[in-house]
């Protein structure tokens, strides 16, 4: 199966709102404009953040599903398990917007509960949170993500039809540097902690029920270099595109082919294997350390998700066919069950 590489700017939307035959596809960096319209509440923007070392992971989500608003903070600690989280839910979205252009402009929220900034500068994404008391004390989060100059990522767009579709920036190994803290206690966020940040943003028109997995790391191989993984499933099958891809020290390895996620739903810390069934490209297993378990349920509306921490280990080849062989690289895996 292959899948066409879009190389120029493209809208998503037609003027009636429905998929363009040009954005069909994707490209090795955002050039899209999502230009969602009509279809109230089936839309779903969102951009969401999460930045690993090996000493705490954080996350930043900023979303507009039409009906309601989403934003918040959370912080993990590996070594306790310990976690720290703050968040809003605005009806009907009021006060959320996000930029048309992808990968672009600041989306900011000023609320009692929390203060987010995601900002898109040249060179950089800046992650800022703040909410006060948790039991423990204010959370603080001050990091920014490195655009290093020619990183390519994965963009593409899934199509169910022409009326219902997503398009996803999926971003890794990107280095990160700031500071995180929970009350009096804090963590430095830099190469020496093995700081990597991860993207995942995402415009589209959705179908009311869905499911999806999705898998990313970011870390070094063991002959030094730089390795991303983005892995997805489910919610693909049968569109004819896939967001699967491998990053090795900058440069995108589209992988068309979808792929074999091996795991339990109820007992999630036992290993998550992904393979290429048709090829030995990829051939990985996650060996979880913590489950983020969440469970949203207001009755029509309802999110589910484990998303398992953890490290990555195992072998996978470029484009350039050359084997690539790691151990130990910090990420996550999750499935997530939705009604929205």
């Amino acid at each position: 199966m292959g899948e066409r590489e879009i190389t120029l700017p493209v809208a998503l939307c037609d003027q009636r709102g429905r998929l363009s035959a040009d954005a069909r596809g994707w490209s090795r960096s955002p050039m899209l404009r999502a230009n969602l319209r009509h279809r109230w509440g089936r839309k779903k923007r969102w951009d969401y953040w999460c930045v690993i070392t090996d000493e705490v992971v954080v996350s930043l989500v900023y979303a507009d599903v039409d009906y309601a608003g989403l934003a918040s903070v959370w912080v993990m600690e590996h070594a306790t398990g310990r976690q720290w989280t703050a968040g809003m839910l605005s009806p009907f979205a009021r006060g959320f917007a996000l930029p048309d252009e992808v990968c672009t402009g600041t989306v900011s929220l000023h609320h009692t509960s929390l203060d987010l900034q995601i900002e898109e500068l040249p060179r950089a994404t800046r992650l800022v949170a703040s909410a006060p008391d948790t039991g423990d004390g204010s959370i603080q989060v001050d990091i920014t993500v490195d655009k290093p100059s020619g990183h390519e990522s994965l963009n593409v767009l899934i199509p169910w039809s022409n009326r219902t579709f997503q398009f996803t920036s999926k971003q890794n190994t990107r280095p990160a540097v700031g500071s995180v803290s929970v009350g009096s206690q804090s963590w430095a966020v830099d190469a020496a902690h093995d700081a990597w940040g991860v993207q995942d943003l995402g415009r589209g028109i959705w179908p009311y029920r869905n499911r999806w997995n999705w898998a990313a790391a970011s870390g070094h191989s063991t002959d030094g270099r730089i390795v991303g993984l983005q892995f997805g499933g489910k919610w693909t099958v049968g569109t004819g595109a896939t967001e699967n891809a491998l990053c090795v020290d900058g440069h995108l390895t589209k992988i068309s082919e979808e792929l074999e996620f091996t795991y339990s739903w109820d007992d999630p810390m036992q290993p998550w294997h992904v393979r290429t069934p048709g090829s030995d490209q990829v051939d990985v297993t996650l060996t979880p350390t913590f489950d983020r378990y969440d469970c949203t349920d207001l009755g029509l509306l309802k999110m589910e998700v484990h998303q398992c921490f953890g490290s990555w280990s195992g072998r996978i080849v470029g484009d350039d066919g050359v084997p690539v062989e790691f151990a130990g690289i910090r990420g996550f895996a999750e499935e997530a069950r939705n009604r929205w």
